[in-house]
Formats: structure tokens, sequence, C-alpha cells
């Protein structure tokens, strides 16, 4: 039973020329990943023309905001071997930059750059980014609030427990829910003190946790309502989902969809996805459903 108990609070954001009400229908974000390693799409649109006719493509879509990311944080685990490498900083901008510039170019869709160094998120936002995606939450590089808060743009916290190397060893938790709670607070409380107007919250599904807690943050999403910002999740293909069906990332796409309807009935304003077609469809639908129960 979805648990309607935190009442749902209304947030208009404006995203560059974008006016976005994320509390009137889901929002999807598509994910665009300009890397090599990747754990779904790693290697497929590594050149610039590729990427951005990729963006383009989901934006036709559906999608209302495309996350462009240079570096992979693609887990040392049982499924993905040693995991992802990090790489310099010089080379994660050699892969977003211009990709950044000539999407801005082509569309007023909102464009966020998924990074956790604050030298990146800066030149990206100076290349037409709006919006910085942080994984860390704003624990990683402690100069990021600041250059979000310098270019008006916006952010989302997510929580992550260790780092892309280390977070899927044995990840435990005395309180899930707490815990997550209050790492998201703190990165709000940073965020707030230095000026930044629009933040969403994500749990962080994958970095940092067990297939229970990944199924009981989905499950108990309206928990994060409390903190009082949009909530974004990011199931789409993820292990948790290959361990239920047992396959392959390649075959996941059922099971994205089921985590995605379960993640806007229990409490999600944006959903961060590799299949946005799919992913729109099933939002449209799940809305619907859920007015009708409103």
């Amino acid at each position: 039973m979805v648990d309607t108990a935190v009442t749902d609070k209304t947030f208009v954001y404006r995203f560059g020329q974008k006016e976005c009400d994320l509390s009137a229908r889901t929002h999807i974000m598509g994910v665009l990943n300009v890397t090599p390693d990747s754990f779904f799409d790693g290697g497929k649109y590594v050149t610039v023309d590729k990427a951005v006719e990729r963006a383009l493509e989901m934006v036709a879509e559906g999608a209302d905001i495309i996350d462009v990311g240079g570096e992979s944080t693609r887990p040392k685990s049982h499924a993905y071997g040693e995991g992802a490498e990090p790489v310099t900083m010089e080379e994660e901008l050699r892969r977003v930059t211009l990709v950044i510039e000539k999407l801005a170019d082509k569309t007023d869709i909102p464009i966020s750059i998924d990074t956790y160094k604050a030298a990146v998120a800066e030149k990206a936002l100076g290349c037409g980014a709006v919006i910085v995606n942080d994984i860390s939450g704003f624990t990683f590089d402690l100069e990021m609030p600041s250059v979000v808060a310098e270019a008006g743009a916006s952010a989302v916290l997510m929580h992550i427990k260790g780092t892309p190397k280390t977070m899927q060893l044995d990840p435990t938790y005395d309180d899930l829910l707490g815990e997550v709670s209050e790492f998201l607070q703190n990165g709000l409380e940073r965020g707030r003190h230095m000026g930044i107007n629009q933040m969403m919250v994500d749990p962080g599904i994958g970095f940092g946790k067990r297939q229970d807690h990944n199924l009981r943050l989905i499950k108990e999403l309206s928990t994060f309502k409390s903190l009082g910002y949009p909530i974004l999740v990011g199931p789409s293909r993820k292990s948790f989902i290959g361990n239920i069906l047992n396959l392959l990332v390649e075959e996941r796409i059922e099971g994205s969809i089921a985590a995605c309807v379960a993640c806007i009935l229990y409490g999600a304003n944006i959903l961060r996805v590799h299949d946005v077609k799919e992913a729109k469809r099933a939002a449209l639908v799940a809305d619907a459903i859920k007015r009708a129960a409103a």
C-alpha cells in the first residue's frame, strides 16, 4: 500500500529557460554517459556527434532533463568486477564540455552535469548546464556548493556510503532510513547556507546498498518527503533488478519499468533512466493512477 502520510508539496522549479512543476507529474531525466566503461551504455556515445544525437533522441522520446556524465561510477562488486577507474578532471572535461555546448545550442531542455568535482561542474555550468547531479551529496568536493550557488544553478544531492570503489563491499546500516535522511539533510543545509535555491534529493539506489536496502528505500520513499525537496530516483537497469530476475543488464528493461512505477507510486518526482520512451509511457499511466487515488 502506498504511504501517503506525508503531504506532497508543490515544487515549481526553473531550470534555465524551462519552468517545471515537479509536483504536477513525474519528470524524466535521460541518462547520457559519454564514457567508455559505464555499466550499461559505456562506449556507445563517446563521440560528440553520437552523444548529441542520442540526447536529442531522448528529448524526442519525452525526456525533461538530460544528465551528461563523463566518469563511470560502476562499482567494484561481484557483478561488475573491479569497477570503473577514476578519471582525471582534464579527461572528464574533455568528454563532457563540447557535448554540453552543442546540446545547449540545439535544445532548451535543461542539461544536468553528473559530477562530484567542483571544477568540472563550474566548466559545465559555463557551457550550458543548469543542474549539478552530485553523487556524493556535496561530500567529495567541499567547493561544490559554492560553485552551484555562484552559477545560480540547481543541484541533485545523492546519498552514497563509501566511494564508487568501496561502496558495494558489504555496506551495513544500523538505521537505513535515518542514516540516509541525515546524510541528505546535512547536504541540504550546506546548500542552503551557500544560497542554493533549488535542490533535489536522491536516496542513491545501488550506491552503498544491499538488495534489501534498495527495496526498502523504494518502498519507503515517502519518508524523504519530510526533507522538503523533490525526490529523484535512479533504479534503471540496476543490479537489484538483475538479482530478482536473474538477468543481465541488457535484459532488465521490464524490471526497470516495474521499479520506476513503484518509485512513482511511493513518491518520486523525477526518474533518472536509460530507456526514456518506455519510462515516459509508464509514468503517464502511473501518474494517472496516482491522481485517481488522490
